[in-house]
């Protein structure tokens, strides 16, 4: 099965300055009115939703379970000149590479629902033991609540374009038995009305409702807990009603 994560080229084919000013401006959101010096995020991939963190000043850490990506990440990070300290580990066992503890502890890119539901309490166990007495814990993912909601199978993206290349991007959701759900990522490169490349990658998830994880990081001792739209600056719908969504819970 072809995985995303092994395909940094096309899974950062529209990076550019103006996602990664939008990306800024998101965490500028979220971090308002907080005392962070900190910050590891236990799901960096290449970095795409946390490198323009360390613009803000914040000492950024990141790990991954794919060297790869994790690769591309210190190659933007040089790129960007923000300085970075990168780790491989699954997010799991996060106290097997990390001994030291940061003011926020994040997961980015609806990570948290690659594993099934028991694991993923697991990792915010994880991910709470590195939080600082004080500090805070964020993540964002898709809204799995509507997604199960309205039951869709496809879902589907405006053109995008990288030079004179048009790219098609389908979505395609399979409901499985046991909960689970198999997402089909369709790229199809388009040239002069032809197409000249088709990418089929497949990712594995294990939807979880937002009550389910907020009363877990409750269980875990998170009071002052935030819900937003993502990106959080992006106000027009609830929460409840947006696509994605992130949560900056203090402990």
């Amino acid at each position: 099965m072809a995985t995303l994560y092994d395909r940094t080229d096309i899974y950062d084919l529209f990076e550019n300055v103006e996602k990664f000013q939008a990306v800024k401006k998101h965490w500028v959101k979220v971090l308002e009115g907080k005392e962070i010096q900190s910050l590891l995020d236990v799901s960096i991939g290449t970095g795409s939703l946390t490198l323009p963190v360390a613009e803000l000043g914040i000492s950024l850490y990141g790990s991954d379970l794919n060297g790869e990506m994790l690769a591309k990440c210190k190659q933007k990070a040089d790129w960007h000149r923000v300085p970075i300290n990168l780790r491989e580990c699954d997010f799991r066992k996060l106290t097997e590479k990390f001994e030291e503890t940061f003011d926020c502890v994040s997961s980015t890119g609806n990570s948290l629902p690659h594993v099934p539901n028991e694991d993923l309490e697991k990792t915010l166990e994880q991910m709470d033991r590195l939080v600082k007495k004080g500090g805070y814990l964020y993540y964002d993912m898709r809204n799995w609540d509507k997604i199960l909601e309205e039951h869709n199978r496809f879902h589907l993206y405006e053109p995008m374009f990288t030079g004179d290349t048009r790219v098609n991007l389908v979505q395609l959701w399979d409901y499985c038995a046991d909960g689970s759900m198999e997402f089909h990522l369709l790229y199809a490169f388009e040239k002069n009305g032809r197409i000249v490349q088709k990418e089929v990658f497949d990712e594995r998830y294990y939807p979880i409702s937002r009550e389910k994880v907020i009363r877990k990081i409750q269980e875990l001792g998170y009071r002052k807990i935030q819900v937003m739209c993502h990106p959080a600056y992006f106000e027009q719908v609830p929460p409840e009603r947006a696509d994605w969504y992130c949560v900056m819970a203090q402990k």
